[in-house]
């Protein structure tokens, strides 16, 4: 009894002495197999046969070396949970690369084909901007054509209209003489009454005298070249060889002139407010009461006219309107109604048009 006992006791101290050397050998195969695993994660799925054959072989030595063994409960917890490989990805081949930029390079160049269609498509529009340029260019050439024979066709229709007939032309030079010989006498007889009137401002108002002296000189000048005019060529005179063109109104009754004769009216006005902006300025300056029409220079209102273009009625009216206007300016120191400039005084255009009021009529 005493030997089974011993025997007994010398199996159990066996089976505590290979334990450890069990645990160690399994704990040895478990890394063994881990190592394995990483290994066919790497070679992706061309190795996932592999990884189960060693499965397999793993399971078989597992079962030869744990054959007769009892793994206890701690050795179970010992052992370490198994984490599956994640699957990497696998780098493509050099010459695929190569062959998806040759791909996207050839997607993104346009073709021989479409090359070839734009350079057509560029040449039609190039063809198309010649023929519209062609076409504008003649639209522009017939539009000149068109123009040059207006042009041509006013041109002849105003060298009709400038050439009046030999009977009118000889009426007005016949006018004309008459009117210049009535101005002449006009002229001294209203030199002799400045010279009177003359004696009367001397005594007590001397800034009047000046002006009456200086407009009767003016006048004296005048007359001198109205007798330089008695061998005047009135038909080499264009306002003789000009048809009228303008209106203008004195009282109620219109007349005819032409650019000339319009021209002598401005001048009348012109002249006639600066000779009544001196006087009323002399009058100021004389303490004098406002009185323009006691002015010789009103009266005569002659001062610019040589006996052409318009009667001397129709000059003497539009001088005086002018006169009243320039007397208003001089005799209150403003300049309302014109401006002094070089050629002496000016009426201000918008005043020029009232007192005119010249209408076109051709």
């Amino acid at each position: 009894m005493k030997r089974i006992g011993l025997i007994g006791v010398a199996i159990t101290l066996l089976m505590f002495v290979n334990a450890p050397a069990t645990f160690a050998q399994n704990d040895q195969q478990q890394q063994d197999q881990e190592k394995e695993r990483g290994k066919s994660g790497k070679h992706g799925k061309d190795d996932k046969g592999k990884g189960k054959e060693n499965k397999e072989d793993k399971g078989k030595d597992n079962g030869k070396s744990g054959l007769g063994q009892v793994q206890t409960p701690q050795a179970q917890a010992v052992q370490p949970q198994r984490v599956q490989p994640q699957a990497q990805p696998q780098p493509q081949p050099v010459q695929q690369q190569q062959a998806q930029r040759h791909h996207a390079v050839q997607q993104q160049q346009p073709t021989v084909q479409q090359q070839q269609a734009v350079q057509q498509q560029q040449a039609v529009q190039q063809q198309q901007a010649v023929q519209q340029q062609q076409i504008l260019r003649n639209q522009q050439a017939a539009q000149q054509q068109q123009m040059q024979a207006r042009q041509q066709q006013q041109a002849l229709r105003d060298q009709q209209a400038l050439r009046i007939s030999q009977r009118e032309q000889q009426q007005r030079i016949v006018e004309q003489q008459q009117r210049t010989v009535t101005y002449q006498r006009n002229l001294d007889e209203q030199l002799r009454i400045a010279q009177q009137q003359n004696v009367q401002l001397e005594q007590n108002r001397r800034s009047q005298f000046q002006i009456q002296q200086q407009y009767a000189e003016r006048l004296r000048q005048q007359q001198q070249q109205v007798q330089n005019d008695r061998n005047y060529d009135y038909r080499n005179d264009a306002y003789f060889n000009t048809p009228w063109s303008y209106r203008y109104k004195v009282g109620n009754t219109y007349r005819k002139t032409n650019r000339y004769g319009a021209d002598l009216l401005q001048q009348a006005v012109n002249y006639g407010y600066q000779e009544g902006f001196y006087t009323g300025d002399a009058d100021r300056r004389d303490r004098w009461g406002y009185h323009y029409s006691d002015s010789f220079a009103y009266r005569d209102a002659n001062y610019g006219y040589r006996g052409r273009y318009v009667s001397q009625s129709d000059y003497n009216y539009y001088f005086r309107l002018g006169f009243r206007k320039g007397y208003d300016d001089g005799y209150y120191r403003r300049s309302r109604y014109g401006r002094r400039d070089n050629n002496g005084f000016t009426v201000l255009k918008v005043v020029l048009g009232g007192i005119l009021k010249l209408e076109v009529i051709r």
